[in-house]
């Protein structure tokens, strides 16, 4: 995310700190911040979630509408993700259309969602190649302090898993909506955990700070199998095979412990 440049002071400092094994905040490498997580927070929206992490707070709220399938996919619903990054959240956001940052985010969350089959898209078709569910989720940056990514896809697992369906049936060619809901089908609970590299050192839950100062950014998306389902790189700097290695390994770690935040055994 573009954010202002850090003084070349501050910028030596978390270098040192962290070639020490150290941070800004004082936490070890592979630390988060303190994570909270509510749900049901949008009355009007059939699921929603906050997430704060440290200081950065994202809003995703998720909304359930009938409409046409896609011709190559015609027994499956609709995912579609939007990401906001609001001016109140950073002075570094502008408002107008989405920039390269806000699809960004969109995107990883996105992929997260879909290629670890988190939603089962077939329960969701109404009349074959006719009627589906589409479901919006859209992201909302209330604050940005840093690792939006995993802010974000955090919270919209938690929003997926508290959103509610409207009964329905079909008939004389019209869907009608009934009385009652059921919960949205679930069936995977992808977490993206998201590195920082500095000095050739990785740190998971990069703050913002040493956002400004990383050379590269690496975002694993875990699923609850512990297998890997999506990865994104960003920033100009490289990984080495033993790094992404490294990271697969920690990221299996923290989103374990990511999960038992939003999946409620």
């Amino acid at each position: 995310m573009t954010s202002p440049v850090v003084t070349r002071v501050k910028q030596k400092r978390i270098a040192q700190l962290i070639s020490l094994g150290k941070r800004f905040d004082e936490r070890g490498l592979t630390d988060y911040r303190e994570a909270q997580v509510e749900t049901g927070v949008i009355e009007k929206a059939e699921g929603s979630a906050r997430v704060r992490l440290g200081k950065t707070e994202v809003l995703v709220g998720v909304k359930i509408e009938i409409g046409e399938p896609f011709s190559d996919v015609p027994n499956e619903g609709v995912l579609t993700v939007n990401a906001e990054l609001a001016p109140l959240a950073s002075p570094t956001f502008e408002p107008g259309p989405p920039d390269e940052n806000s699809i960004e985010l969109a995107r990883v969350v996105d992929r997260g969602i879909r290629e670890s089959k988190a939603i089962d898209m077939e329960k969701l078709c109404v009349v074959p190649g006719k009627k589906v569910f589409i479901v919006f989720i859209d992201v909302y940056v209330l604050n940005y302090h840093g690792n939006l990514i995993d802010a974000s896809a955090l919270a919209a697992l938690a929003a997926l898993l508290n959103t509610k369906v409207f009964n329905y049936e079909f008939k004389e060619g019209e869907v009608q909506i009934k009385r009652g809901y059921k919960s949205l089908p679930i069936r995977n609970h992808p977490i993206a955990v998201t590195f920082a590299k500095i000095n050739d050192k990785l740190l998971v839950d990069p703050l913002l700070e040493e956002e400004q100062v990383m050379e590269a950014r690496l975002t694993v998306t875990i699923e609850k199998d512990e297998k890997i389902c999506a990865l994104q790189k960003g920033g100009t700097g490289y990984f080495t095979i033993q790094q992404i290695l490294e990271a697969a390994k920690i990221a299996q770690q923290k989103a374990a412990e990511l999960r038992k935040l939003v999946v409620k055994k």
